[in-house]
């Protein structure tokens, strides 16, 4: 977490330790060196970026918040930041590869009992195995009740029937936690968590889906059929499956927040280093006040989304709750539509040439947009914002 001046004793400080500025410096000299180069192929491709993900794997950045006991660095929400904005400066779409594994993992790492931890924490530290977060369907995405998969209970196993989508990493995971009713009458009330390896007879990709941007992730649509779990791979008790996907999301709004920051932050600097080269007029066109005026707007938003994040990573942090909740969306609210904001004024910038693909700003246009849509879009982000404001406290 952002670390206290001692030298002033109270108050805030936005000072980092020693360890954290250099978790910072790896990560972007890894999406520098190991990143950027592979971005235009993979999104070019659509090509799932194993090697890459194999890379991150081997240096320490993936798996942040695993705690130490099960192999992992046990590093915080606010770490997580760090690692990530850089990791999604160097491309949003194998970022979102290499960081996805703290969706897919955090229910067991937050709600997992000893025995789940042990048996499915460890193997993601000693390989670069991918973990999936099984929530939305064909018909249930920011309506999360309304989700249709099955879990019933036959002696010793649940069998699950159903389908699920959009799902990142899916159909390159070891295994995922799948969401599922035990209880269709009872709403959100009724759902369970389960551990469900991906090679687990009845399980099927259907789909990989081919996306407008991040195009270097995987996102892909899977089936059930009679899918036969053991009773010991359900997360907690029977209908603690809602509680358990809010709060998991809650942990990791921030760290998807961020990573509009790192897209945003990577137009702005393109936009910086053409304003300086392009010239019309006799003059290079940052110094006309149009241009100038948009990339100050730019560098403006993007330092508000960042701290944003920040201090709704380090309230999470503090165990705050409800209000951290309440400043996460905050973040990605905000920090989404400042990655679109952001990304369509470079484009605007670079003008005709912002508009071809040869040109980096375009790439980063289409990435931007899933920021606003994906782990609650913004809209809903708005909409908890809305009723956090309007709900009577104690």
């Amino acid at each position: 977490m952002a670390a206290i001046d001692e030298s002033t004793g109270t108050g805030i400080s936005f000072a980092l330790t020693e360890e954290q500025k250099e978790l910072r410096r790896l990560a972007r000299t890894f999406a520098d060196r190991e990143i950027r180069p592979h971005e235009a192929e993979c999104d070019a491709d659509m090509r799932h970026p194993a090697d890459v993900i194999a890379k991150a794997h081997d240096v320490g950045l993936m798996n942040l918040h695993v705690p130490e006991e099960y192999g992992g660095l046990g590093l915080s929400a606010f770490d997580g930041l760090l690692a990530g904005e850089e990791l999604y400066w160097g491309c949003s779409g194998i970022g979102t590869s290499i960081t996805a594994n703290g969706l897919g993992a955090g229910p067991v790492i937050g709600f997992g009992s000893d025995e789940q931890k042990a048996k499915w924490l460890p193997p993601l530290i000693e390989s670069p195995l991918l973990a999936s977060f099984g929530l939305s369907e064909p018909g249930a995405g920011s309506d999360v009740a309304a989700l249709k998969t099955t879990a019933v209970r036959e002696g010793d196993e649940y069998v699950l029937n159903g389908s699920k989508t959009f799902i990142t990493n899916a159909g390159y995971a070891d295994w995922c936690v799948a969401f599922a009713k035990t209880d269709p009458a009872a709403g959100h009330r009724g759902m369970s968590a389960f551990i469900v390896p991906m090679d687990t007879p009845g399980v099927t990709i259907e789909q990989h889906l081919e996306k407008m941007g991040q195009r270097a992730t995987d996102t892909s649509a899977f089936a059930l059929l009679d899918v036969r779990v053991p009773v010991e791979n359900r997360l907690g008790e029977e209908g603690d499956g809602f509680k358990i996907a809010m709060a998991t999301l809650d942990f990791t709004r921030p760290g998807t927040a961020i990573g509009g920051v790192g897209v945003a932050q990577a137009a702005y600097e393109h936009a910086v280093d053409y304003a300086k080269e392009r010239v019309t007029f006799d003059l290079p066109i940052a110094m006309h006040q149009g241009v100038s005026f948009m990339v100050a707007d730019m560098a403006t938003e993007i330092q508000a989304a960042r701290l944003l994040c920040w201090q709704a990573a380090w309230m999470l942090d503090q165990g705050l709750g409800r209000e951290a909740t309440l400043y996460s969306s905050f973040a990605k609210r905000f920090a989404a539509d400042t990655a679109m904001k952001v990304t369509t004024d470079a484009v605007q910038v670079f003008g005709g040439y912002g508009y071809i693909k040869e040109y980096p700003v375009e790439k980063l246009m289409r990435d931007a947009k899933l920021f606003q849509i994906y782990e609650g879009t913004s809209q809903i982000q708005r909409l908890v914002i809305a009723r956090e404001i309007f709900t009577p406290k104690d």
